[in-house]
């Protein structure tokens, strides 16, 4: 069964951390690019990281530049999305992302939800 589970989201202050993690499943792992989305109350779905299959480029974009980090294990089948210094506009569902480059094919993962109040 093809399967992205996301973990990790919770309620953190501003100023805190966390760390999501994204356990893969019933495909190739390793020949997908990975990354985070958001979906913030009343906005659209926005990228937040990617990582190339073998792990060596690694992107945050937007306003996380700088604050979020992605990284990869490939030998484990898992993404994670480490986020430093979150703000209250973080607050969003992140969604888990697998897609094969060679044609465009996407898999979702559920969502976890971060909420960052104080």
């Amino acid at each position: 069964q093809v399967q992205l589970v996301e973990s990790g989201g919770g309620l953190v202050q501003p100023g805190g951390s966390l760390r999501l993690s994204c356990v893969a499943s019933g495909f190739p792992f390793g020949r997908y690019v990975m990354a985070w989305y958001r979906q913030g109350p009343g906005k659209e779905r926005e990228l937040v990281a990617d990582i190339s299959t073998g792990g060596g480029l690694g992107n945050s974009y937007g306003a996380v530049k700088g604050r979020f980090t992605i990284s990869r294990d490939n030998d484990k089948n898992t993404v994670f999305l480490q986020m430093n210094s979150l703000k209250p506009e973080d607050t969003a569902v992140y969604y888990c992302n697998a897609r094969f480059s060679a044609n465009g094919y996407n898999i979702w993962g559920q969502g976890t939800q971060v909420t960052v109040s104080s």
